[in-house]
């Protein structure tokens, strides 16, 4: 459930599957990512692994956190 505290960021994201191989293997703990207003957003890698496929991760994404800076989801749109 999203409320008016929370933040929600929006991200394209279209990485092939060759620059993935380290964030799959788990040996990096978090990225950063650029939202579309601009702000870098520093994400656990664990939140992108799920959306790995054999293309790399594509799509556009939604991450909703709480004013505690928790995140609270973060999934694809589309």
């Amino acid at each position: 459930m999203i409320v008016n505290s929370d933040k929600i960021y929006f991200f394209s994201l279209n990485e092939p599957y060759h620059q993935c191989q380290a964030l799959y293997s788990g040996t990096i703990p978090y990225v950063i990512l650029t939202a579309e207003t601009g702000e870098r957003v520093q994400v656990p890698a664990g939140r992108l692994r799920q959306f790995i496929d054999s293309r790399g991760v594509c799509g556009r994404f939604r991450m909703v956190v709480s004013a505690q800076n928790k995140i609270k989801s973060f999934e694809r749109i589309r």
